[in-house]
């Protein structure tokens, strides 16, 4: 990629003086040298000083009774920063609730990775081309805390 077009700016933001490109995605490595993009560093939550991946969170989430999609955003916090919220979209027939969730992520995951903020919702909002667009999810969170 040589840049954006007519967007200087942007360009210089995302291509180093050596020309190297800063996606933003975060990946792994694995044993047989194959890539593999686990996020972006635009979603990392840092609470505290502390890192979380969004996309851990969301992982562990998928493995609770009743939950059909997680997806996990930054809040503001004024104690640390940013906080975690989760946006839950739960099965059809499934009653849970935020106590639910906390309880289910109790004593499995650090306690500054369970999220403090839990929304449900029965779709998420999606771009043309139907990508969850967090950016908006975090909007929305912001709004229901205020």
């Amino acid at each position: 990629m040589k840049g954006y077009y007519k967007n200087a700016e942007a360009t210089a933001q995302v291509i180093d003086k050596n020309g190297f490109l800063h996606s933003g995605d975060l990946g792994v490595k694995d044993e047989n040298a194959n890539y593999s993009i686990t996020g972006r560093i635009k979603d990392m939550i840092i609470r505290g000083g502390e890192n979380i991946s969004p996309r851990e969170i969301e992982e562990f989430l998928y493995h609770m009774p009743g939950v059909k999609d997680a997806q996990v955003v930054a809040v503001a916090s004024p104690r640390y920063g940013e906080d975690v919220g989760v946006f839950i979209i739960p099965h059809d027939e499934a009653e849970i609730t935020a106590e639910d969730v906390r309880d289910f992520c109790k004593d499995k995951i650090a306690r500054y990775k369970i999220p403090r903020y839990i929304f449900f919702l029965t779709e998420y909002p999606l771009t043309g081309s139907g990508k969850i667009q967090k950016f908006k999810l975090r909007e929305m969170a912001l709004e229901f805390c205020e």
